[in-house]
């Protein structure tokens, strides 16, 4: 076979249609199923609502631009944190301050990915005079068990104390 009739049966064969442009990048997983609708997207999720996962609960309410922001952590036996304050978010940062008996004060930046709170593994000092002995809001996540404002604000922790309401 000749050189020219080899070239041409592959012209033949690669066909007369123009390939699709690739994508310059490709989407990520998440905003690839962000797209789809399979997930949420956190941008447009509002952080307000009751979380929980085992004895774990946290409550968020919204307050004008900011939030207030109730967790409370049970681990039985006394073995226990509890605290309130105040939230801000930007994007998937919340930026949680919360106080407990006295003048405690505990600040930090936690994750929200649209269903689910996470307080980072590291928390400053000042955060374990919110706890008991052996207990820790470190790498505390939660999930929403409900979007209502009415459920979170009747949050309340072991000694019936409402985390949410004003």
């Amino acid at each position: 076979m000749s050189t020219v009739a080899a070239t041409l049966l592959l012209a033949a064969c690669s066909g007369g249609a123009p390939q699709p442009a690739a994508s310059p990048t490709p989407p990520s997983l998440e905003s690839a199923a962000i797209d789809r609708g399979l997930i949420r997207d956190p941008a447009d999720t509002d952080v307000s609502g009751l979380y929980a996962r085992d004895t774990d609960r946290v409550c968020v309410v919204r307050q004008g631009t900011a939030y207030r922001i109730g967790a409370f952590v049970d681990y039985g036996d006394g073995l226990s944190c509890t605290g309130r304050g105040t939230a801000a978010r930007s994007g998937s940062s919340l930026a949680v301050e919360l106080t407990g008996k006295g003048d405690a004060s505990c600040a930090f930046t936690a994750k929200f990915d649209g269903e689910r709170i996470t307080f980072p593994a590291t928390l400053p000092d000042a955060c374990a005079k919110l706890c008991g002995p052996r207990a820790s809001f470190a790498a505390l996540e939660v999930e929403r068990l409900s979007e209502s404002a009415a459920e979170a604000e009747a949050l309340r922790t072991a000694e019936g104390k409402r985390l949410c309401a004003d």
